[in-house]
């Protein structure tokens, strides 16, 4: 379970974005005892999850479901991260578009201040009903905006 609440979000540590604590487990480890390179597009997912969660979305509550697919994942791996313990990800809005968004991300020791893995997600909305894609709600807009990464 992700816990999805206002304490597991981190704004102050970084300049830009935000910072999701996780937990690596020992099933996330590779025989070597590193984090197995498929491991952290799941940490990634988890953490989008739970910014996510903690505005809102996704929960049977919310008011306008929404639907994401993953377009394209890029992920350039700095450093192993080696054993199980904390790590965060950070994330930060690249790019918001009319039905798309482009997530940049690292994932990176639980203070930010090394770098094992960094890339981007672009996802696209797309309609419950129809699987279509379908523009972002000003809610989701405005999800975007309060993590926006620094300017190009």
């Amino acid at each position: 379970m992700v816990d999805a609440t206002a304490s597991s979000l981190v704004f102050d540590s970084v300049d830009y974005g935000v910072l999701i604590p996780l937990d690596v487990h020992f099933d996330d480890l590779d025989p070597y005892g590193m984090l197995h390179n498929s491991r952290y597009t799941v940490m990634t997912e988890r953490a989008f999850n739970t910014y996510a969660f903690s505005l809102g979305f996704g929960r049977s509550e919310e008011t306008v479901p929404s639907h994401y697919v993953v377009k394209a994942v890029t992920i350039v791996f700095d450093l192993p991260l080696i054993g199980n313990g904390k790590i965060a990800v950070h994330l930060w809005t690249e790019r918001i578009g009319h039905t798309s968004a482009t997530i940049g991300f690292r994932v990176c020791s639980r203070d930010g201040s090394t770098t094992y893995a960094h890339g981007t997600r672009t996802i696209v909305n797309v309609s419950g009903e129809t699987m279509r894609p379908t523009e972002w709600s000003e809610g989701h807009r405005a999800g975007f905006d309060r993590i926006q990464g620094p300017e190009a």
